[in-house]
């Protein structure tokens, strides 16, 4: 199959597009410029607010004017992660695709179909004269990825339309009607300098080969984490010897499960051999654990130039021992839908910061109950409290969406699916944060929905687009525009 004639084609050009334009989470004035001249270009009604959403509206077909107003909303930016040996500038190079078998992916990178799809399933209705719609808004909006800043900026009086069709969700026969909220929660641990004692040996641990994936949509996959990996291998050695902790880079983006990191330590010359053979066994451990979600897990140990300084040994001790106690990954499930996660955590990264002398650790906590995520942000706290840190902060977070049971729209979506498709689709809400929160904060009138295409590996390099989910949600919506 070949990219020019992957189906519908409106919706995959437009896609092709999107992806030669930079859109990194808070760098996404390239994206809002070119959508601006997008609907400018089509003589369509154009606007901006104060923090870059752009919102692009199209008349109705001529005689359904009376049909009620319909929002079609996704989100701009991606989130911009790479495999370790790939050259990748986010901020200049277009993202390179290629078709394996049923599955679009990029080349060693994020594919940004999270929600470059989305983009373009919008593009392609405002560019389409053949379809018939009521009042329709594409409404797109800035910086979901890193905190969902474009709709918590968002006014009151952006959005016109009595209906929101949000286009970022993953799973093709799905039709989302809730999600969680989220919070992030950020410590700083010290990093006092001391000397490194003479006859020490100074290597690199890395952890590689994670699947990693969505902190919310995949945290009950049973998926490894690279910190907790890599903090297990070190609390375990700084046990049997006088280890020291030069430096540590380990994990990426708040919202993703790490895939890899690494620390920098230094240990007595004659452990040198006891480390080495320590590490092959936690990997050969680690890979029963992990036999089925982590087939390509890797943990290395390379030498490193002699280090003359590292971390005062105890604030290494109780910063490690915090980071091996602090809780990653489900905390509670749901007691009214069986199977569906109500609260989560993920350690997303621990970062020795130069400039400012201190560890930075970064984690993120999701819930469908507010209360259980302050609780699971307060536990997060104690540990790193517990563990010295010199600051610990949660965010204010962003509100979940709650079902609404007299919800029209998502009556009319579940009828046009099973008439498209001949079977009822699943209903249900998703574990991680859908820009809807927000939403029914600011514009509580809105009857909202979430749908989308087949995604996989999404924030990491593995995303993929699963090609001919995209054909029935294009479908899907289609007839539902039509029928509202």
């Amino acid at each position: 199959m070949e990219k020019e004639n992957l189906q519908p084609k409106l919706v995959f050009d437009c896609f092709a597009e999107v992806n030669k334009v930079p859109r990194p989470s808070k760098h996404e004035d390239a994206m809002a410029e070119f959508l601006v001249r997008f609907g400018n270009a089509l003589g369509l009604p154009t606007k901006t607010d104060r923090v870059g959403n752009v919102a692009i509206s199209k008349p109705a077909t001529p005689g359904l004017e009376h049909l009620p107003g319909v929002i079609l909303q996704s989100h701009m930016d991606m989130v911009c992660e790479k495999n370790a040996d790939v050259e990748f500038d986010f901020m200049k190079d277009p993202i390179r695709t290629y078709i394996d078998g049923d599955w679009l992916k990029a080349q060693g990178t994020t594919l940004g179909a999270d929600d470059g799809i989305g983009v373009a399933m919008q593009m392609a209705i405002l560019k389409s004269t053949d379809i018939a719609h009521g009042p329709i808004q594409c409404v797109f909006t800035r910086d979901e990825e890193t905190g969902l800043s474009g709709a918590e900026g968002m006014g009151s009086d952006f959005m016109e339309g009595q209906y929101l069709i949000n286009l970022d969700s993953e799973d093709e026969g799905e039709i989302f009607v809730s999600c969680a909220g989220g919070a992030t929660t950020v410590a700083e641990f010290p990093f006092t300098r001391a000397a490194v004692p003479a006859g020490y040996y100074t290597a690199r641990v890395t952890v590689r080969g994670l699947t990693g994936g969505h902190s919310g949509d995949d945290i009950n996959k049973n998926r490894a984490n690279a910190n907790k990996l890599l903090v297990r291998f070190l609390v375990e050695e700084m046990g049997k010897t006088a280890l020291r902790l030069i430096d540590i880079q380990s994990g990426g983006l708040h919202n993703a499960i790490p895939r890899e990191g690494s620390a920098v330590i230094a240990v007595p010359a004659s452990f040198r051999d006891q480390l080495s053979a320590d590490l092959n066994l936690l990997l050969a451990d680690a890979r029963k654990e992990f036999a089925v979600t982590e087939p390509d897990l890797a943990m290395e140990l390379s030498t490193e130039p002699a280090a003359t300084e590292g971390q005062e040994p105890d604030e290494t001790r109780r910063m490690l021992l915090a980071l091996l106690a602090v809780h990653n990954g489900v905390y509670a499930m749901s007691q009214s839908i069986e199977g569906f996660v109500a609260t989560s955590s993920n350690l997303a990264s621990i970062r020795l910061q130069p400039d400012t002398g201190t560890v930075r650790v970064v984690t993120s906590q999701r819930s469908s109950l507010l209360s259980d995520r302050m609780n699971i942000s307060a536990v997060v706290r104690a540990a790193f409290t517990l563990g010295g840190a010199l600051k610990v902060e949660t965010g204010e977070g962003y509100p979940g969406w709650e079902t609404n049971p007299d919800s029209i729209l998502v009556r009319k979506a579940v009828e046009s699916y099973e008439r498209l498709f001949g079977h009822k689709p699943v209903v249900r809400g998703i574990h991680a944060g859908l820009e809807c929160g927000l939403f029914s904060v600011k514009y509580p009138h809105l009857d909202m929905v979430s749908f989308g295409p087949t995604l996989r590996g999404v924030h990491s390099p593995d995303e993929r687009l699963l090609i001919p989910t995209v054909q029935m949600v294009w479908d899907h919506l289609l007839d539902l525009l039509k029928s509202i």
